[in-house]
C-alpha cells in the first residue's frame, strides 16, 4: 500500500534530483569557487552525465538523442520526448538573458571607450578562429567545405554562461586585471549574434543557392536584417524600458521586488520580440542590456542584488545538467553517415581547437587591442574563449536550417537512406562534433582555474606561498593591475566623455 503512493515519474525525480544537486552546491559554494577553484559548469554537465542515460538513466530527456537511432524500436524510446526543439528553445532563453546581464553588468558607457578591443575581438580573432576551425574539420572528417564552414561557426562562439562562471563570483576573478574581465565579458556577450553571419554563409552553400543568391540572402537577411536592425531593436528596448522605469521608480509605482524583477522580465521580452520578429535573439538582448544600464543608473540602484549570480546558479547550471543528459554518445562512433567520426579523430580536433582557435591570432594581434597590455594577458584572453551553450543552439539552428528550410527543427533528425547528399552528411555531422567540443571546453576552461591557481602556488618561493593550497589573492603575475582598467577612475571620465 506504501509503495502505491511513491510516483518516481521523470518530472518529480527531475524536481528531486536537480534541486537537490543545486542545493548542494549552493551549501559549498564559496568553498568550491575559492578553495577547490571550480566553477558550476563543469560540476554539473557530470552531473548530468551521470544521472543521464548513459550511466544510471534517472534523467532521460531523450534516449533516442543518446543512445542511438536504433532505441526507436523499444518502447522506452524517447524517454521524456524531448528532442531539438526543446534544446532550441530553452538555450534560446538561457542564453539570452545571459547576454542580457552581460550587457547589464558591463561599466557604464563602456563601448565608446573600449571598442577597438571589442572590434578586434568580434573581427579577426573571430575570424581566424572560424576559419582555422573549418580546416579542421574539412581535413580531420573529410566533409564538404561547406559543412566545415557550418561546423566552425557553432565553435567560434564565446559562451556568455561560461565566461561568467569562470570570470566573476570568484576569488580567482579578483586576480584578474578588470579591463581584461570586461572586455572578455563584452566579447562574449556579443559574439553569440555575431556568429550568425558566419553560420549562414556555409547553410546558404549547402542549399545550393547561386554565388549571387547566396550573397543576396546573407547581406540582406543576416546582416541587415538580423543583425544591424536586431542591434537597433535592442538598443531601442533597453532605452525606452530604462526611461519607464526611471519614471516608475521617481513617481513610487514600482516597489523593491518588482525593480529587482524587472531585469529578468525584460531580458525575456527580448528574446519573445527577437524570436517573432526573426531577428538576432543574442544581439537583441545584448544590445538591450547595454542600452538598459549604460548610464549605470540601474546598476547603482540595484548594487548588492547579486541577481546574475542567482541567474547563474539556477538556469545555467540546470542547463547544463541537462546537456550533461542529452549528448549523443552513439554519435561519438562511426555511423553510415559519418564513418569519419571517432574517438581518437574527436580528441585530436578538441585538442588542436582548444590550443589554434584563438591563442596563435591574439598573440598575434594582442599589440593593437588596447585593453590587453601584456604578452600573458594576451595568452590568458587567447585562452579563456570558452565554447558552450550558444554553439549548442547554433548546432540546432544549423540543423533546423537543413531539415526543414526555417529555424523550426524537426524533433528529431529523420532517417536517411544512401546515397547520402552533403545536406544530409551535415545533418548528422554538426550535432556530435558540437556537443563534442562543447563538453571538451567545459571541462577543460571549468578546470583551467584550479590549474593556473596551483601552478601560481607552485612556481613561488615557499616561504611567499599562501598557507593553504592555491590560496593566493594577489594579482597574476605577468598582467598589468595598474588603475586606469575600467574601474573607478575611468568612470569618472566616462561621465565626463558621456557629458
Amino acid at each position: 500500500m506504501v509503495w502505491e503512493q511513491i510516483e518516481a515519474t521523470p518530472p518529480h525525480l527531475s524536481y528531486l534530483l536537480i534541486s537537490g544537486f543545486l542545493i548542494a552546491y549552493a551549501l559549498f559554494a564559496t568553498f568550491i569557487r575559492n578553495r577547490l577553484h571550480l566553477s558550476e559548469p563543469p560540476l554539473a554537465i557530470i552531473f548530468g552525465i551521470l544521472l543521464g542515460p548513459r550511466v544510471l538513466a534517472w534523467l532521460t530527456p531523450s534516449l533516442r538523442g543518446v543512445n542511438g537511432p536504433q532505441a526507436g524500436n523499444s518502447n522506452e524510446v524517447g524517454g521524456w520526448g524531448w528532442g531539438d526543439d526543446i534544446v532550441q528553445e530553452t538555450t534560446r532563453v538561457i542564453v539570452g538573458i545571459q547576454v542580457f546581464a552581460v550587457g547589464v553588468e558591463l561599466p557604464k558607457y563602456y563601448a565608446s571607450r573600449h571598442w577597438r578591443s571589442v572590434a578586434m575581438m568580434l573581427g579577426p580573432v573571430m575570424t581566424f578562429g572560424w576559419l582555422v576551425c573549418a580546416a579542421f574539420v574539412y581535413f580531420i572528417f573529410h566533409t564538404d567545405y561547406a559543412t566545415a564552414l557550418v561546423v566552425a561557426a557553432c565553435l567560434t562562439p564565446t559562451d556568455p554562461v561560461l565566461a561568467a562562471s569562470i570570470l566573476s563570483n570568484s576569488q580567482f576573478s579578483e586576480r584578474v586585471p578588470k579591463r581584461i574581465k570586461d572586455m572578455l565579458s563584452a566579447e562574449s556577450g556579443c559574439n553569440d549574434g555575431i556568429s550568425f553571419p558566419f553560420l549562414y554563409i556555409g547553410l546558404c552553400l549547402l542549399k545550393n543557392r547561386t554565388g549571387g543568391d547566396v550573397f543576396k540572402e546573407w547581406f540582406l537577411i543576416t546582416i541587415l536584417w538580423q543583425c544591424l536592425v536586431g542591434t537597433f531593436i535592442g538598443l531601442v528596448i533597453g532605452t525606452t524600458f530604462n526611461r519607464l522605469l526611471r519614471i516608475s521608480d521617481n513617481r513610487r509605482y514600482i516597489d523593491g521586488a518588482g525593480f529587482t524583477v524587472f531585469y529578468l522580465l525584460l531580458a525575456i521580452l527580448c528574446v519573445g520580440v527577437a524570436s517573432t520578429l526573426g531577428v538576432d535573439d543574442f544581439l537583441v538582448g545584448f544590445g538591450a542590456g547595454y542600452g538598459f544600464a549604460r548610464d549605470g543608473w540601474f546598476s547603482d540602484k540595484t548594487h548588492g542584488v547579486h541577481l546574475p549570480n542567482v541567474i547563474d546558479l539556477l538556469l545555467n547550471s540546470a542547463m547544463f545538467v541537462y546537456l550533461g543528459t542529452i549528448i549523443p554518445w552513439y554519435a561519438f562512433e562511426p555511423q553510415a553517415v559519418t564513418p569519419r567520426i571517432t574517438p581518437g579523430r574527436l580528441f585530436a580536433f578538441l585538442a588542436l581547437v582548444l590550443t589554434c582557435r584563438r591563442i596563435p591570432i591574439v598573440l598575434a594581434v594582442y599589440k593593437w587591442i588596447p585593453d590587453i597590455r601584456t604578452l600573458r594577458e594576451a595568452l590568458f584572453c587567447g585562452h579563456f574563449g570558452p565554447m558552450g551553450l550558444g554553439g549548442i543552439f547554433l548546432a540546432i539552428e544549423a540543423r533546423a536550417q537543413l531539415e526543414t528550410g526555417t529555424s523550426l527543427p524537426e524533433p528529431h533528425p529523420p532517417h536517411y537512406g544512401r546515397p547520402f547528399t552533403n545536406r544530409e552528411k551535415a545533418v548528422e555531422t554538426v550535432w556530435p562534433l558540437v556537443c563534442f567540443i562543447v563538453l571538451g571546453s567545459t571541462l577543460v576552461h571549468g578546470l583551467s582555474v584550479l590549474v593556473m591557481s596551483l601552478w601560481s602556488h607552485l612556481i613561488r618561493p615557499k616561504h611567499e606561498r599562501a598557507g593553504i593550497l592555491a590560496a593566493e589573492t594577489d594579482p597574476l603575475f605577468g598582467m598589468d593591475h595598474e588603475e586606469g582598467d575600467g574601474g573607478s577612475i575611468d568612470e569618472g571620465s566616462d561621465e565626463a566623455e558621456a557629458a
